[in-house]
């Protein structure tokens, strides 16, 4: 449970960034709502992480990370509305392979 809220708030965090430094050309704009959600998502995401290194081996822990890359792709195409190449849909669905060969075995 701590491994995936971890991971679901690290890349809510990046989105919230990403929508928020969105169009920014001057410092003062990135002091913003989406900036500080996305901060905060952050600090709880590291919060979250550090349960679940009280926890659980590092071994078994660490392997999550892949999953906060795995979410930040697919909120970027429905939540942003980007674009996703056949390459990088591969590369995603190659990565989430990956952990769950690490995480079954």
């Amino acid at each position: 449970m701590y491994l995936v809220s971890g991971a679901v708030l690290s890349a809510a965090g990046q989105i919230l960034l990403k929508m928020g430094a969105e169009g920014a050309t001057a410092l003062g704009d990135y002091a913003n709502l989406r900036i500080l959600l996305g901060l905060g998502c952050y600090a709880l995401g590291a919060a979250v992480w550090l349960l679940a290194l009280a926890r659980l081996a590092l071994s078994r822990v660490y392997p999550f990370t892949i999953l906060t890359f795995v979410l930040v792709y697919i909120a970027a195409v429905h939540v942003l509305g980007e674009r996703i190449s056949v390459a990088l849909a591969v590369g995603v669905l190659l990565v989430f392979s990956g952990l769950v060969v690490i995480v079954a075995f």
